[in-house]
């Protein structure tokens, strides 16, 4: 079996919903670069508490397999696409 590596990178921000965005945003362009990105086990916390996290995703299982790529706090039925993300890929970056 193929030894797997996790890359843990710390960025901060002023709040939650900032941080919540900047994850997001960070694993959305991650795997448009072909990374192998994990949404649903994107989390944040505050620097001082990093064992309490806060979920970054929804990842809801769908019907029909998959899971949901919404925000946690969504308000929208459950989808495995993010309205408007489904732009063409940047020729050379994915």
């Amino acid at each position: 079996m193929t030894e797997r590596w996790v890359i843990h990178l710390p960025v901060s921000a002023p709040d939650l919903m900032r941080a919540r965005i900047f994850a997001r945003t960070a694993a959305r362009v991650l795997a448009r670069l072909n990374a192998r990105v994990e949404p649903g086990g994107v989390t944040v916390s505050t620097e001082d508490q990093q064992c309490v996290r806060h979920w970054v995703f929804c990842d809801r299982r769908l019907p029909g397999g998959g899971r949901c790529a919404l925000p946690v706090d969504h308000t929208a039925p459950s989808s495995r696409r993010v309205p408007g993300l489904d732009r063409p890929r940047v020729p050379g970056i994915g």
